[in-house]
């Protein structure tokens, strides 16, 4: 299939700009390209005249119903394959990517060119869960399940509206890791959810990053285990910051008698940073 054939499955906010850095946003679970993480993040971009690509994954915002097979925290071969587009695009532009939570594991995979071919110049991967099985067990507990029944829910629907035939007894689903070992692992083309965990998980592929990438993740996230980011191997080319409060992808701190939001000055100031070098 040529590129531009692909590019017609690229489902994609396109912002022009003036500089020439080009950069690329990329969900979380449940998300889409309007999520508001990622209209801040593509406000602050714009502020700074880089041009951007504002992505949903397969089955989101846009592109429901499109996509054969589901997204997952694997799918780095979709972000490469966005990544290419632009550089088709965009060819002499410096390309950074940025991925929050599924898609920031995706991404650090992609960093370490496992799934995808074609890389950024430059990552930013913010509260990705680099160790699916840990991620998804926390998803399980106390207040978390929450989310956890959110996600199956959102995962439920999707499934209903775009798969029906696949769909079968969803009263067997009770949560997140039912729905990976039903739904996720046999679609994705795994033989299993531990075999889907164990392969996408990014923690073991870190060693491998061969491109400049910037980690942000928080002690406090209640669903990624920060002691898996604590003792991992990382390349010389990448940065961790690792802050001591900020939950997931949140990120508040205090200024007077409000609250700013901490997460969107670190991307403007790494943004600032590489887009520069």
């Amino acid at each position: 299939m040529t590129l531009e054939k692909e590019t017609e499955r690229i489902h994609s906010t396109y912002l022009k700009g003036t500089s020439k850095t080009a950069i690329y946003l990329f969900h979380g679970l449940g998300g889409s390209a309007d999520s508001s993480y990622v209209q801040r993040t593509a406000v602050l971009a714009k502020q700074l005249g880089h041009h951007v690509f504002m992505n949903n994954h397969r089955g989101c915002g846009l592109g429901a119903g499109l996509a054969v097979e589901p997204y997952h925290s694997g799918r780095s071969e979709d972000l490469s394959k966005v990544i290419e587009y632009g550089r088709h695009m965009l060819p002499d532009h410096k390309h950074i990517a940025i991925g929050f939570s599924l898609s920031a594991n995706a991404l650090l995979l992609l960093a370490a060119k496992f799934r995808g071919e074609v890389q950024p110049d430059m990552a930013i991967a913010v509260n990705g869960p680099i160790n699916l099985d840990r991620a998804s067990i926390n998803l399980g507990k106390g207040l978390n399940k929450i989310y956890d029944k959110r996600f199956t829910k959102d995962l439920e629907n999707y499934m209903k509206r775009n798969r029906p035939e696949d769909t079968g007894d969803f009263s067997l689903v009770k949560d997140l890791r039912d729905f990976d070992e039903r739904y996720t692992a046999p679609l994705g083309g795994f033989k299993d959810r531990a075999d889907y965990y164990k392969t996408c998980s990014a923690k073991q592929y870190l060693p491998e990053i061969n491109i400049p990438t910037v980690i942000i993740t928080a002690e406090d996230d209640p669903f990624i285990g920060i002691e898996d980011y604590r003792d991992a191997s990382y390349s010389s080319s990448t940065v961790v910051h690792i802050e001591k409060h900020g939950g997931h992808v949140g990120y508040l701190t205090r200024e007077g008698l409000g609250y700013k939001r901490w997460l969107d000055m670190a991307i403007k100031r790494y943004l600032q940073t590489y887009s520069h070098s």
